[in-house]
C-alpha cells in the first residue's frame, strides 16, 4: 500500500484529529523521500567528503517555485467532489463546473450513472432526420436500471476516491435522489453530502411531492410533448430533446434556462440524454436518520428555479432538518435558474471550493 493511501485511511479512522495529525500526515512522503535519498548518497560516495567532485545529474529535477506559491500540509488531502448528475444527463454536465473547481485548486470527478454516458442508447431513429415511429420502440438500454444499480455504482466510486481522502458527495435534481439513497447504504464513505436544487425525499416519495402544493408553480408540465413512446413498453422514459417545436422549446427555457438565451438551451440539450430509468425511488428509499442522518450535509438552493420550485426546496430542508434537527442542512441560495449554473458555474464553484476549506467534510 503507497505512503498516501495509508495515509488516506488514516483519515477515516475514529479518533483522527484533523488539525493534530495532518501536519504528521503531510510529512511522511517527504520523510520517505529524504531517507531514501541519503541512502543513495551514503552508496555513491561511501560518506565521503565530495569537495571538488562532479555532482552527477539530479534524477528527479524539481523546478523551483514561485514567491507567491504557497505549500500548505494536506495539499494532497484536500477533499475530492463527487458529482452525479440529473435525469437524462451524463458526466459531462458538469464539465464547466470542473473547471472552474480546478481553477480554484480542487479535485473533482463526475460520474455516469448506470445506462448514461457512454453507456446511453442513441437510436438512429434520434437522429436526423428524426423517425418519432421507429424512435418510439426503438429499445433502450435503460431497460431494467434501478435506484439499486446507481447506489452500487456510487458507491464503487467513492470507494476507490476514498482512498486518497475525505469525499464530498454533490448531486443536482434527480441526481439527489441517488444522493439519499448512497447515504442510507454507505454513509461512512461520504464527508459531507451536497443537494444542488436536488430531490432530497424525507416524509414522501418524489411522486407524491409531484403531487403537493409546493410543486404546483413548476413549469416541468409544459414540456411533456417531449414524450416518446410507452414507458412501459420501452422500460425507460425517453424524452426527444432534439425536437425544433418552437413551443417545447420556449416551455423548456421556461422551465429550465430562463436566465439563458436560446443558443444557451440548445447547447444544453445536445448534452443530454433520451432515456432515463423508470426507478426514481420507493419509500424504503427516502432518507433514515440512523445512516444518511448523520452525515454532515448542504443545499444550494437555486431560487430561480422553474423545475423545482424554490418552495419545494425549502419544504425538503425543512423536513431533513426536522428528521436530524441535532444535524441541521448548511443552506446557501444562489440566483440560478435550474441549470445556469452549470452553464455560468463561478459562484457554484465558489459555494463548493468553501465546503471544501476546513478539512474533512468542510465547513469553509
Amino acid at each position: 500500500m503507497s505512503t498516501v493511501t495509508s495515509a488516506g485511511r488514516a483519515l477515516r479512522r475514529p479518533g483522527f484529529d484533523w488539525p493534530r495529525h495532518a501536519p504528521t500526515v503531510a510529512l511522511v512522503p517527504f520523510a520517505a523521500y529524504t531517507a531514501a535519498a541519503l541512502a543513495w548518497f551514503a552508496v555513491e560516495y561511501g560518506g565521503a567528503g565530495v569537495r571538488g567532485r562532479v555532482q552527477p545529474p539530479n534524477p528527479w529535477p524539481v523546478p523551483a517555485l514561485r514567491a507567491d506559491v504557497r505549500m500548505t500540509p494536506m495539499t494532497t488531502m484536500t477533499p475530492t467532489f463527487v458529482l452525479v448528475h440529473g435525469s437524462n444527463g451524463n458526466a459531462s454536465n458538469w464539465s464547466a463546473l470542473q473547471r472552474e473547481l480546478a481553477l480554484l485548486g480542487h479535485r473533482s470527478l463526475a460520474v455516469d450513472l448506470p445506462g448514461h454516458g457512454f453507456g446511453a442508447t442513441f437510436p438512429a431513429a434520434y437522429q436526423a432526420p428524426q423517425d418519432l415511429a421507429a424512435l418510439a420502440t426503438a429499445p433502450s438500454a435503460m431497460a431494467g436500471v434501478t435506484l439499486a444499480d446507481n447506489v452500487d455504482h456510487v458507491a464503487g466510486v467513492l470507494r476507490r476516491a476514498a482512498e486518497h481522502g475525505p469525499v464530498i458527495l454533490v448531486g443536482h435534481s434527480r441526481g439527489g435522489v441517488t444522493l439519499t439513497a448512497v447515504g442510507n447504504a454507505v454513509p461512512d464513505l461520504v464527508d459531507r453530502i451536497v443537494y444542488m436544487s436536488a430531490w432530497c425525499c424525507v416524509d414522501l416519495t418524489p411522486g407524491e411531492y409531484m403531487r403537493g402544493p409546493e410543486y404546483a408553480s413548476s413549469a416541468l408540465g409544459g414540456t411533456m410533448g417531449l414524450l416518446v413512446g410507452d414507458p412501459m413498453t420501452l422500460g425507460a422514459i425517453r424524452m426527444n430533446w432534439r425536437t425544433a417545436d418552437p413551443g417545447l422549446l420556449a416551455a423548456l427555457r421556461t422551465a429550465m434556462l430562463a436566465d439563458g438565451t436560446g443558443d444557451d438551451l440548445h447547447s444544453f440539450l445536445n448534452t443530454l440524454e433520451p432515456d432515463e430509468s423508470l426507478d426514481a425511488g420507493d419509500p424504503d428509499d427516502r432518507a433514515q436518520a440512523a445512516t444518511w442522518g448523520r452525515i454532515p450535509r448542504t443545499y444550494v438552493r437555486l431560487t430561480e428555479d422553474r423545475s423545482i420550485p424554490v418552495a419545494l426546496q425549502d419544504r425538503f430542508i425543512a423536513e431533513a432538518d426536522a428528521l436530524t434537527p441535532d444535524n441541521p442542512f448548511q443552506v446557501h441560495s444562489l440566483d440560478s435558474s435550474h441549470v445556469g449554473f452549470l452553464i455560468r458555474p463561478g459562484q457554484a464553484a465558489k459555494i463548493l471550493a468553501g465546503l471544501a476549506g476546513a478539512g474533512p467534510g468542510g465547513e469553509g
